[in-house]
């Protein structure tokens, strides 16, 4: 092996582990190479090298590789550090399963071959481990090790640097590692490239030769729905082709099963290793390799506890025995759902327990050619004899159904799933006895021993069955039972986990009409206009400031909005209108949601999404807490309670990441305007102008004059528009020149998002707007003057005391009042319903707000006249909304771009 194959295989980490030398947090340690009471070693884990610090070391001044640092600390000749650091490459993982690391001869031709593109990706990958905390605290919660395996992470990163390689990403492109996607955001005249298969770990498959064929990927981003990927025409097989020599062979359901048992020195050593690529993948090229070894006495089965793996399990058996009649097959029973479970919950030495207890799947005749006794252990001679193969029937799921070698056992009406106990309705019946005295019932706790001892004692008076078989027969009810709970609670999870929506790839013709949006100079009008072709009536600059809301979803800072309005003013219209502009990728919108909805979903479920509430107030408290918390803290951690195998009592964190964005509906604006100040408040406009443009719009519709083709294409227009932006950080060299007037409500946290907003309309305008050396988006004065128009209503909202809906119906009845020319003017609910048509339950609330301000006052009642009212205080509004107008105006003259 040269020295250049050396480097490349042996890692950093892998010598610093084979000395016991451990970096701290900042990757430095005490230097091995001279005395040193301080840590002035610094590890490069991304180069393999390290450099020391310290003039007293002999290293000093100069960068040392793995071989220098082998050659240092044995102090031995450059040519025996070369030995040791082969032969540690060499014991990486047993000899049995050694992956060849010569490499693959480069092709004379200028391109190289898709065997070398794919080894050298996976080297990078199998480096990018060390240097990627998430990918190490995945691989921790797999109980995966990759000084033993070879596994990498594939960051997404390999295709940039500070020089753009292009014969790099067309190679990265013809394996398919990654494909076009959009526009280069720094240089627009470039081809855009999205990797596949990001943030996943990665196994290398190899071919006949030992050269890799194929790819695949494990998301760590989302375990619960365990998303998996396969490179495009991949072959191969996982970790290798079997060896000649192999006698017993272990067959997995998944590579990551297969990865964990082959990290078990015990196994490895003893025994070849394949993994099948799920429960209907074991493929013609693994049943090829698996005939053509001449060795083979014995094929075990370890596929996943449960009634796809067990269904996969007896076809393939069935498959492999036609092939190979002479070869024992037989499977391992797993205490939880995989192998890599049962790995995580338990220590190693189960497999050798579940090895030595393995079934035979078929018994062997006296005339069929059995192998040599010497060859098979009694225990797999006397489980050959076992061929009755006991489960819980669920085709029922309200009667489900166990049957043993003596009793049948009915669990009537389901199992609940309280995890912290396992009620059920048992009935059981021994067959052999008289129809009517033949089957017992009862209510248990199967979790309870008392109650468990109390049903076996019971059983075998009156069943006359033996307490030890029942107690045998009810544990392992109990197991099935676990573990079928476990599979429905698992099914839910992923029922509400939507699957992974397919990438959405703009045409050329759907790419040139949203640039020609995001080139637009006069953008915010162009938006505006394109709004109200969707189908959005009125509220115009209502729709436009949601939109800038529901878009900083991209965002590291995104947005929220609450809107404010009556009962039937058309907020949910509104919300629904600006929710189907935005790409169905990106959103979700609920009606209600359980308490505990938010916390139970997938840990990165909600990140970077439009979340919409259609009634915000029906939350119930534990759900509005947790949106709340969603909202202002980006991230919701939660302590659970759990019972492990033993009984213990444990507590794991469970987190459900954001940031998010998010848009709901309420009537009741003052009082989360109070609670929760992250969020935006506007008021619907319930005005008789709007009433008017709904009323024709309606009018419209309903004669055939609307063209809904016209607006769907505008949905669709704005939906490509939004597809097209990335992500900025924004330079504001305005911001400290913009204030906000005083007497505003919560005004620190007003203040930032004002900020906040500011940089969302430069982000929309990205296209147009100039960067820093750092690459960040430059806000220049005309998007301070938008966010301006856009927010001042918001910002007048904050200013006054009354909610939206409350402040429009004060105004209208100031106007009334004055209108009689006589400002102590008394008028009754029955009067002002009439005049400005309120509902009688919506004025009742109005009036009593206002009264409670003091804005109004009961001045006298009548039996059947009702109550009588005048306006206490008359504030003047609109002057202090021409003050604020002016107050804002004033910053924004004078700002110079």
């Amino acid at each position: 092996m040269e020295i250049a194959q050396i480097k490349q295989s042996l890692t950093l980490s892998t010598v610093l582990h084979h000395y016991n030398l451990k970096p701290d947090k900042n990757l430095r340690l005490n230097c091995p190479f001279h005395d040193d009471k301080s840590p002035s070693l610094q590890v490069y884990y991304k180069t393999h090298t390290a450099y020391c610090f310290s003039s007293n070391c002999k290293t000093h001044g100069k960068s040392i590789d793995v071989i220098d640092f082998i050659m240092y600390k044995e102090n031995v000749t450059k040519a025996e550090a070369i030995l040791k650091a082969q032969s540690l490459t060499s014991e990486l993982i047993p000899e049995k399963h050694k992956l060849s690391q010569e490499p693959i001869k480069q092709a004379t031709q200028p391109s190289i071959s898709r065997e070398q593109i794919l080894l050298n990706l996976f080297t990078y990958f199998k480096n990018a481990i060390h240097n990627s905390p998430p990918a190490r605290e995945y691989l921790q919660s797999r109980n995966l090790n990759p000084l033993k395996i070879e596994i990498g992470y594939n960051t997404g990163q390999f295709h940039h640097g500070t020089r753009r390689d292009e014969t790099l990403i067309n190679n990265c492109v013809s394996v398919g590692l990654l494909y076009p996607w959009g526009i280069n955001n720094k240089r627009p005249e470039l081809q855009a490239y999205k990797p596949f298969a990001k943030y996943g770990v990665c196994f290398a498959m190899r071919n006949k030769g030992n050269h890799i064929t194929g790819l695949y990927f494990r998301s760590t981003v989302n375990d619960n729905n365990a998303k998996h990927y396969y490179l495009k025409e991949s072959t191969g097989l996982y970790p290798k082709y079997p060896n000649a020599e192999t006698q017993k062979l272990i067959i997995a359901e998944s590579i990551i099963d297969c990865a964990s048992l082959l990290q078990i020195e015990s196994i490895a050593n003893n025994y070849t290793l394949l993994a099948s690529y799920g429960t209907n993948r074991l493929n013609e090229e693994i049943k090829e390799a698996i005939k053509e070894l001449p060795n083979l006495q014995e094929i075990i089965f370890a596929f996943d506890n449960d009634d796809a793996g067990s269904t996969a399990t007896t076809k393939y058996a069935n498959e492999l025995k036609t092939l190979l009649p002479n070869v024992i097959i037989s499977k391992i029973e797993l205490p939880c759902k995989d192998v890599n479970e049962t790995l995580i919950a338990h220590n190693e030495d189960v497999f050798t327990h579940l090895l030595e207890t393995r079934k035979n799947l078929f018994s062997f005749s006296t005339e069929s050619t059995a192998p040599a006794p010497s060859l098979t252990n009694s225990i797999v001679q006397q489980a050959s004899l076992n061929t009755k193969h006991l489960s819980l029937n669920t085709n029922n799921p309200y009667k489900l159904n166990y049957t043993s070698d003596t009793a049948t056992y009915l669990i009537k009406g389901g199992v609940d799933k309280v995890m912290s106990k396992l009620n059920v309705t048992l009935e059981i019946i021994n067959e052999q006895l008289n129809d009517n005295i033949n089957k017992r019932r009862f209510k248990i706790d199967l979790y309870d021993t008392k109650q468990v001892e109390k049903t076996i004692q019971e059983a075998n008076e009156y069943l006359q069955l033996h307490k030890s078989i029942l107690e045998k027969d009810i544990y392992q009810l109990t197991e099935y039972l676990d573990n079928y709970r476990e599979s429905l609670i698992q099914s839910e999870l992923e029922s509400i986990t939507e699957a992974e929506t397919p990438i959405y790839q703009l045409t050329t013709l759907e790419k040139n009409k949203a640039l020609e949006l995001a080139n637009d100079t006069n953008l915010i009008e162009k938006i505006k206009e394109k709004l109200t072709h969707t189908g959005i009536v009125g509220e115009e600059e209502n729709k436009t400031f949601l939109f800038v809301i529901a878009v900083s979803h991209i965002q590291e800072n995104p947005l929220n909005a609450l809107i404010q309005g009556s009962s039937g003013s058309g907020k949910t219209n509104l919300l629904k209108g600006i929710y189907k502009i935005i790409p169905d990728e990106n959103k979700k919108i609920y009606s209600r949601c359980s308490e505990k909805m938010l916390y139970n979903v997938p840990k990165y479920y909600f990140k970077n999404k439009l979340i919409c509430f259609e009634d915000v107030d029906g939350l119930g408290e534990e759900a509005e807490y947790a949106w709340r918390e969603l909202v202002s803290n980006g991230e919701l951690i939660s302590g659970v309670s759990y019972k492990d195998e033993k009984g213990n009592i444990g507590i794991k964190e469970q987190t459900v990441c954001g940031p998010i964005t998010s848009i709901a509906c309420t009537t009741h604006g003052a009082i989360y305007a109070d609670n929760m100040s992250r969020l935006f408040l506007i008021a619907i406009d319930e005005s008789k102008e709007q009433t008017k443009k709904i009323n024709e719009y309606q009018a419209k519709e309903a004669a055939g004059l609307i063209h809904k083709q016209e607006q769907k294409n505008n949905i669709n227009e704005h939906k490509n528009f939004v597809r097209l932006l990335q992500p900025y950080n924004v330079h504001n060299p305005h911001a400290t020149k913009l204030k906000l007037p005083e007497g505003i409500r919560d005004e620190r946290r007003l203040y930032r998002l004002y900020l906040y907003f500011i940089d969302m309309i430069t982000v929309l305008h990205q296209y147009q707007r100039n960067k820093t050396p750092q690459g960040k988006l430059i806000a220049t004065k005309q998007d301070c003057q938008q966010a301006k128009d856009l927010l001042f209503e918001c910002i007048m909202l904050k200013m006054d005391e009354l909610d939206g809906s409350l402040r429009q119906f004060f105004e209208r009845l100031k106007d009334y009042v004055t209108k009689q020319n006589n400002n102590a003017y008394e008028f009754t609910q029955k009067e002002i319903r009439e005049i400005l048509q309120i509902k009688k339950t919506s004025l009742s609330y109005y009036i009593n707000q206002l009264m409670s301000f003091e804005y109004l006052q009961q001045v006298g009642s009548h039996i059947n006249k009702g109550n009588r009212y005048r306006i206490l205080y008359f504030d003047d509004y609109r002057k202090m909304r021409e003050d604020v107008k002016e107050f804002l105006q004033k910053q924004l003259d004078v700002l110079i771009d």
